[in-house]
């Protein structure tokens, strides 16, 4: 696998949300909570698969950008209410997507595609079951 290096977008990103919510922001971003958010996430993840479906690349690229754009937005959110950061969820989903594939990260021989579902469900129901 690549070593991806971020070119700064991401930052960019952050510090557009930033802006759009300080001081001198747009109001109607100033305005939003993650209850008023929920319909443009799911109006967004519809708009992705709709582009999708379509087979039409930019698109799919255009309706990632918007899906990404309300996540991180969301996030901006939830760390202003000092709950959490981008950085926490990025760490939270590696450490969970190391932990449900033992078959490439721990050594753990891989089965069938059905073996491998169940072994999926299984760390999962023992992630709910610690939590």
């Amino acid at each position: 696998m690549e070593d991806h290096k971020m070119d700064g977008s991401v930052a960019a990103l952050l510090e557009l949300i930033g802006k759009l919510r300080g001081e001198g922001g747009c109001p109607w971003d100033m305005r939003q909570t993650p209850e008023s958010m929920k319909k443009y996430l799911l109006e967004e993840c519809h708009e992705l698969v709709h582009a999708i479906d379509s087979g039409d690349v930019a698109a799919v690229r255009e309706e990632s950008g918007d899906v990404l754009f309300i996540l991180v937005f969301l996030i901006r959110l939830f760390e202003e209410q000092g709950l959490f950061d981008l950085q926490a969820v990025c760490a939270e989903a590696h450490a969970k997507m190391v932990r449900r594939h033992p078959h490439v990260f721990a050594g753990v021989v891989a089965g069938t595609e059905e073996e491998l579902h169940q072994q999926w469900q299984a760390i999962k129901a023992a992630e709910k079951q610690a939590r």
